[in-house]
């Protein structure tokens, strides 16, 4: 086994919210003992009496993150092995080809799953508090940034009913002075009431005064009364739109509070700006890629191996003359999206890389699948970047791609 202490036993960990179930066995695949005990402090001294005697004990459990991974990973002579869902429910089925089903025989083709072929499976190293940390707040982020969009498009929906004036003055309602302009005047008559000189005042006051947009914003407010609904659906929903600005406004509120202490914790890493190099990236999209790529050097053999866990190489699949190949979505999909993201922003940092989405594009690509090969090209360079902890340099990508002959050179910049 990968960096293993040459364990003589073996254990399956089926883990739940309220109980986990353990079978432990021996190299010869022998149950030596199997018990249940409950998510809670009695539990999980109970756990690290049982596994004493067992040591130095090999433990499969079918996750890689989390509180359940941070105790076995501390239990002292354990060496935790995560097992993907996927090939866990193979191991079951292995076991049960009726497809019978309990905690127990679960369990049981996890501990006999790495006895046979845990020889080649990576043991999970002890994490980094500030790295969990910032997983954690990256992650949660993107969780509120996606209920911030079900409550905008709630708004969206409410102003539709009785304020199509509003939506129109607005093409971005991300933004927190949408959501103000809609409880400062929060239905048409508000609007036509309180007049121009303060709609203006209001334009000035949120730095949306434009000279190109303004005239034309003004005169949609003067229109205000021109298409509305009746008093009760209009008193009805602009109840229910100032709901959703005042919670949207305090969601805004605790999502800057995030962006401040993400950046903080990014800062003090030490691959902070190896990470921060990344054209494109910003103070957003870096830390969410260190925050999933992690700093374990080991992890990634290669460049394919990052590849594949970003989820932009593809699956492919070959029986005899079939030939074919399909998108990977058994990947970290938070890291896909972040390069995703990623990739998109450096076409306007790096020439090359236009010219490489531009290509994929030239020859049918969609805009995804150009995006998913742009991720290839520019995962293998942070890859090597990680390897040997070096910052992104322009001139230095430039001399290799000449050195190399990339075709890219061949193809002119629009």
């Amino acid at each position: 086994m990968n960096e293993s202490p040459n364990p003589q036993f073996f254990a399956g960990f089926d883990w739940a919210s309220r109980h986990h179930q353990v079978v432990i066995v021996d190299a010869h695949g022998q149950i030596v003992a199997h018990f249940q005990f409950e998510n809670t402090a009695a539990g999980w001294d109970l756990w690290r009496q049982k596994t004493a005697e067992f040591a130095p004990l090999a433990v499969c459990v079918e996750t890689n993150q989390g509180a359940l991974v941070e105790r076995l990973v501390q239990t002292a002579g354990c060496a935790v092995y995560p097992i993907h869902p996927k090939a866990g429910k193979a191991y079951c089925a292995r076991k049960a080809p009726s497809g019978v089903k309990t905690d127990f025989r679960d369990a049981w083709a996890f501990a006999d799953a790495l006895r046979v072929d845990g020889h080649a499976w990576k043991r999970l190293q002890p994490a980094d508090p500030l790295l969990t940390e910032l997983r954690l707040l990256c992650r949660d982020e993107l969780a509120l940034i996606g209920e911030r969009t079900a409550l905008v498009n709630q708004l969206r929906k409410a102003l539709e009913e009785y304020y199509s004036v509003a939506l129109e003055a607005f093409e971005d309602w991300t933004v927190p002075a949408a959501w103000r302009f809609v409880q400062r005047f929060p239905t048409p008559a508000a609007l036509a009431k309180a007049g121009k000189r303060q709609w203006e005042k209001f334009l000035h006051t949120h730095r949306l005064f434009r000279p190109e947009t303004a005239p034309q914003r003004l005169a949609l407010f003067a229109t205000a009364l021109a298409f509305t609904a009746g008093d009760s659906i209009t008193q009805a929903r602009s109840r229910l739109a100032l709901t959703r600005v005042r919670q949207l406004l305090l969601l805004q509120q605790e999502l800057d509070d995030y962006r401040e202490k993400i950046e903080a914790l990014f800062a003090r890493h030490p691959d902070h700006d190896l990470f921060g190099s990344l054209p494109g990236a910003g103070s957003k999209l870096a830390p969410r890629l260190l925050a999933e790529i992690g700093q374990d050097r080991t992890v990634f053999e290669n460049a394919q191996a990052l590849q594949c866990y970003a989820g932009t190489a593809p699956i492919t699949f070959q029986s005899g003359q079939v030939h074919k190949t399909r998108i990977r979505w058994g990947c970290n999909t938070t890291l896909r999206s972040t390069v995703h993201l990623w990739v998109d922003l450096s076409r306007q940092r790096c020439s090359w890389a236009q010219i490489y989405y531009k290509a994929a594009r030239d020859r049918g690509k969609t805009h995804a699948c150009a995006l998913r090969c742009l991720g290839q090209r520019w995962l293998k360079i942070l890859w090597k970047m990680w390897q040997s902890r070096a910052c992104y340099d322009a001139e230095l990508h430039a001399k290799n791609q000449l050195a190399h002959g990339s075709w890219l050179l061949q193809i002119k910049p629009a």
